[in-house]
């Protein structure tokens, strides 16, 4: 993947796995075809969005060590859905859409 580093497109697997549980059943070419189509969007977008898609993707991770002591791909199932829950009906309007843009990225 070009767009991200590979720890950040591993977490961005985590991620897909829990907003399309399909995706856990992806096998490698799927897999590849997953990460060139996200890949291609990011390419497609300003440098400068690509670098907040990855501060997005941080912040994501480890804002549940406030509410549950550790990253979030650690987390339980329940955890992890709750957090990205938080995410998706977040008060701060610029999480929330970030959020979503992210879901965006993952449903196509």
């Amino acid at each position: 993947m070009k767009s991200l580093p590979q720890a950040q497109a591993e977490f961005l697997r985590v991620l897909a796995a829990r907003i399309v549980p399909e995706t856990v059943e992806l096998d490698s070419a799927g897999q590849g075809r997953f990460f060139s189509i996200i890949d291609e969007a990011l390419q497609d977008r300003d440098e400068t969005v690509r670098r907040q898609f990855g501060v997005f993707l941080g912040v994501v991770r480890w804002a549940s060590l406030f509410r549950y002591g550790g990253p979030l791909e650690k987390l339980s199932a329940e955890r992890q859905d709750a957090v990205l829950h938080w995410f998706e009906d977040c008060p701060v309007s610029l999480l929330r859409k970030g959020f979503w843009g992210l879901k965006a990225m993952v449903f196509m």
